[in-house]
């Protein structure tokens, strides 16, 4: 039996992050894990920035609440569900992708918690467990799963790599170049006959 294991931002939705900077007018927050991978120096970088500009959790809903899934990705979701077991394996908090999911009709989501004080103040991150999306696979594996693994960032890496059919959507071309035997799809279109050759094979 086959699962696919799909990252949420980049693939299904925006990033929030480039969400929150745009609305808020702070460049810095454009950083996402496409651009770096180790993803406790980049959540210690957005933290102290919230901290500087006094952003709280309401501030950063606000500037998400509106998003809208990427083009296709309703769809394409869709037809998965139909065709095949989703989760979703993300490194976003509860607290932002929650209230986007129903737009994607609810499917599976496992993330982490931001740790926020009575007043919205975002004080730190509280990971499920150091590198979930590779142990994530690695235990459905476990639970005789064939695995699908999509993602477009450094942080769905040992994702991809651990699961037995992985491929990169929308990369940055760092990772293109890095991993060439990685297949990669451009559209969900595209990620669509991909996944559906395995699932058909």
């Amino acid at each position: 039996m086959h699962l696919v294991c799909l990252d949420l931002e980049g693939v299904l939705l925006p990033e929030f992050w480039i969400a929150v900077a745009d609305a808020t007018g702070i460049p810095e927050l454009r950083r996402t894990t496409r651009d770096e991978p180790d993803y406790d120096v980049l959540m210690r970088y957005r933290l102290e920035i919230l901290d500087k500009h006094g952003l709280t959790l309401p501030a950063i809903y606000d500037a998400i609440r509106d998003l809208e899934p990427l083009p296709g990705a309703v769809e394409f979701t869709q037809w998965l569900t139909a065709r095949s077991t989703l989760i979703i394996l993300s490194d976003t908090f509860s607290q932002f992708a929650a209230p986007l999911m129903a737009k994607l009709g609810n499917p599976t989501l496992f993330c982490h918690e931001l740790n926020v004080d009575a007043n919205g103040r975002i004080l730190d991150y509280c990971l499920r467990q150091q590198d979930q999306k590779r142990k994530a696979v690695e235990a459905f594996k476990s639970l005789n799963f064939e695995i699908i693994a999509a993602g477009d960032s450094y942080n769905d890496l040992s994702m991809i790599q651990s699961a037995d059919h992985g491929i990169f959507f929308r990369p940055p071309q760092s990772l293109i170049e890095a991993y060439p035997e990685t297949p990669v799809a451009t559209t969900h279109a595209e990620l669509r006959t991909r996944i559906e050759a395995i699932l058909d094979a």
